[in-house]
């Protein structure tokens, strides 16, 4: 019932805003979502690549821009980020996926929804691991596997300032 709740108050909120009906009274909220997605990225920017010895913010991976926080409750949010492998046939991006899991499940200090998923038309198999990689089951199953695991925290580490 709530998830419902949560859905018809979303459109709610988008018609009105659309219609320009509710013109700046979503400021501060807007504010405060930018200023929140901010924090997620500042959490996954220095997450390291698998297989370059770059992180996901020098290779473009993740931006800024590819971080949307929603509020679902007063004291919970749904993260949605979409990333960007190298290149469209890259074999890592279901670990790169799995590092954005981790990470942000161990280190955001609020409540929080996760959504991951691989931007539009960046990869030649992208329905198929963001299915993966939205699947806690797939997710809990990896992080049991030691190579997996090994490559994870070492993609996951924070670099020494």
């Amino acid at each position: 019932m709530d998830v419902v709740f949560d859905l018809l108050s979303l459109s709610a909120a988008k018609l009105l805003q659309f219609s320009g009906v509710c013109d700046n009274r979503n400021e501060p909220r807007t504010r405060a979502m930018e200023e929140k997605a901010l924090e997620v990225y500042d959490v996954i920017r220095s997450i390291k690549d698998p297989e370059k010895p770059n992180t996901l913010e020098e290779l473009d991976v993740v931006t800024e821009n590819c971080v949307e926080v929603q509020q679902l409750r007063e004291d919970e949010y749904l993260i949605i980020i979409k990333f960007s492998p190298t290149v469209p046939h890259c074999s890592l991006a279901t670990l790169i996926g799995l590092c954005l899991q981790v990470k942000l499940q161990r280190c955001l200090p609020f409540k929080h929804k996760l959504e991951i998923y691989i931007s539009e038309g960046t990869h030649s198999t992208e329905e198929d691991i963001n299915k993966q990689i939205n699947d806690k089951e797939r997710v809990a199953a990896a992080m049991e596997n030691p190579n997996l695991r090994e490559i994870v925290e070492q993609c996951v580490i924070e670099p020494d300032d």
